[in-house]
């Protein structure tokens, strides 16, 4: 559990105030149905701060319920205030809350977990049952999300913010966490080399964590060219590679297999391949020959994929300059990178990480996509790849602010951190800013294209107050 909020400044005493006040907020009442209504806020209650939210960024999962009223198999069914990416400043305090003060400035984490349960009690408590995370209908009544104009939280799950932390950098510190889930979890060791399979922000954000952790080479894919130019000019990772747009264009198999009608997450690293078809040796196509034909073709691009983005490391060419990079390979040790994070929840994405593994890796599930997947398991059997999840995080925000600030300081004295590397900056990650909640359909609008009307790239949109 992230620990309660603590100092030695007794809490200022709540405002005088009304017992209730009313707020505008954002609401979403079905597929890109966003209305702005009026609401009624108490008092922050025992262990709450009541926070004015200052920026809130719009993430994949944002976008599918504001499309579709759902997020994967999960539906709304009463209307929800979308936002989960957020800072704000404190205006109200609640009883027993020590450790902050009118007016200071906070990120937002937004799953509130039960915090008594054997898993709370471990310190994993990401996967708590009974947690309840802004913005999601998983829990009914729904959790409503952040873009209101003020929300009443929990002290222990509002995290001060140092002063050179701008609100924009402090709501992305929530796809931050993720990253630096993503690489806890995977534990690679100094020298290690990475692929990131999806240029968006947690993939961008997975990839800088990866150096950050000690990786020599860090590799990232997307179809968008405009992303993988920006993560290589902006130091996310030391390789890139463009996935063809004209591989882009293929169905899963889950759905020729289980007719599955759920999408994954909007963008993709490497979803490719052709629909392939083949005549049985007494020339009957039968249902079981069409889709086992498919499939094949489906992996035998996902092995090409993966031989093209290999290349780029064992060939040692840099994808933004001429700049050469050895690499030195064990050529007993079946090719492969140690460590590879599926960042799109893409069918497709899985099978060339599996095939991109080194035998004894290490395959992180990052993005949430395709829930009911087919797979090659022999690949990862036969070469013992651990394929390891990831649900959100835990245990990362104090973390991911001290690496802002150690960035900071870094910049401040033109130096380099550990291995030469220094986190890219969060605020330049903010492509597009709308001000003000009733803008909110057109952010929304927005952050469903990877370009705008001017053609310019579209990775981090955000609404602030």
């Amino acid at each position: 559990m992230a620990p309660s909020a603590t100092g030695e400044t007794a809490p200022m005493q709540l405002p005088a105030m009304s017992k209730a006040s009313s707020i505008n907020a954002s609401v979403l009442h079905g597929p890109r149905d966003l209305r702005m209504e009026r609401r009624t806020i108490e008092q922050p209650g025992i262990g709450q701060l009541q926070v004015a939210v200052k920026t809130t960024g719009i993430c994949g999962s944002d976008v599918s319920y504001y499309k579709k009223f759902a997020n994967g198999d999960l539906c709304a069914c009463m209307p929800l205030s979308l936002g989960h990416e957020s800072s704000g400043t404190v205006v109200a305090i609640g009883p027993q809350v020590s450790g902050f003060r009118i007016g200071d400035r906070v990120a937002l984490e937004v799953g509130i977990p039960c915090g008594q349960c054997g898993i709370c009690r471990k310190g994993r408590y990401n996967l708590c049952k009974k947690m309840r995370f802004r913005s999601s209908a998983k829990s009914v009544p729904h959790f409503q999300g952040t873009l209101q104009e003020r929300i009443n939280h929990p002290a222990m799950w509002c995290h001060r913010l140092p002063d050179h932390i701008s609100f924009d950098a402090a709501a992305l510190l929530e796809p931050l966490s993720v990253a630096i889930h993503a690489v806890n979890r995977a534990t690679p060791e100094p020298g290690s080399t990475a692929l990131v399979l999806g240029a968006g922000t947690v993939g961008l954000l997975t990839a800088a964590m990866a150096r950050q952790a000690g990786c020599a080479t860090v590799t990232i894919t997307d179809v968008d060219q405009g992303r993988v130019d920006y993560a290589i000019a902006k130091g996310f990772a030391t390789h890139g590679y463009v996935v063809p747009r004209p591989m882009h264009t293929v169905s899963s198999s889950s759905s020729i297999l289980y007719n599955s009608s759920s999408s994954s997450s909007s963008g993709g690293g490497c979803e490719s391949g052709t629909s392939g078809t083949s005549t049985p040796l007494d020339g009957i196509m039968t249902p079981a020959s069409s889709t086992y034909s498919s499939f094949q073709s489906q992996l035998d691009s996902a092995k090409g994929l993966a031989a093209d983005m290999l290349a780029l490391t064992t060939t040692a060419t840099n994808y933004s300059s001429s700049t050469s990079l050895l690499v030195v390979e064990d050529e007993d040790d079946g090719g492969g990178v140690d460590i590879t994070f599926e960042c799109t929840g893409k069918e497709i994405c899985m099978h060339t990480a599996l095939y991109a593994t080194r035998p004894g890796g290490k395959v992180i599930m990052v993005g949430m996509g395709t829930p009911i997947q087919t797979l090659p398991m022999s690949v990862a059997h036969l070469r013992e790849i651990d394929i390891l999840g990831i649900f959100r995080y835990a245990n990362t925000y104090a973390t991911g602010i001290r690496l802002l600030t150690a960035a900071h300081a870094q910049k401040q004295k033109g130096i380099a951190g550990g291995a030469g590397f220094i986190l890219p900056s969060l605020d330049d990650m903010v492509t597009h800013r709308f001000k003000g909640l009733d803008n909110a359909k057109g952010a929304f609008e927005l952050a469903s294209r990877t370009v705008d009307d001017d053609g310019n790239l579209v990775l981090k949109v955000v609404i602030e107050a």
